[in-house]
């Protein structure tokens, strides 16, 4: 199994974010969907193009693309 199989990054498409491929489906938004308690089956309502295969593999890429991520405790940066 590819972790990236099923997840597109083009500039072409919404700006180079990570979608379903095949589609302009930000992984984010199904992270933020399944975050908020949807189900499969809710998110599948709201986005019908997309697959139980589709919504797994938003779940791997999150996982292997944070599995390498530091995170720093930075003070908030305010503009004046």
């Amino acid at each position: 199994m590819k972790y990236f199989e099923g997840i597109e990054v083009n500039p072409k498409i919404m700006m180079g974010k990570p979608v379903i491929k095949g589609t302009r489906i930000p992984v984010y938004v199904i992270l933020n969907l399944l975050a908020e308690g949807y189900t499969e089956k809710q998110v599948q309502k709201e986005y019908p193009d997309i697959t139980k295969e589709d919504i797994f593999a938003a779940l791997r890429f999150a996982s292997v693309t944070t599995q390498f991520e530091e995170l720093r405790k930075t003070e908030p940066q305010f503009v004046h």
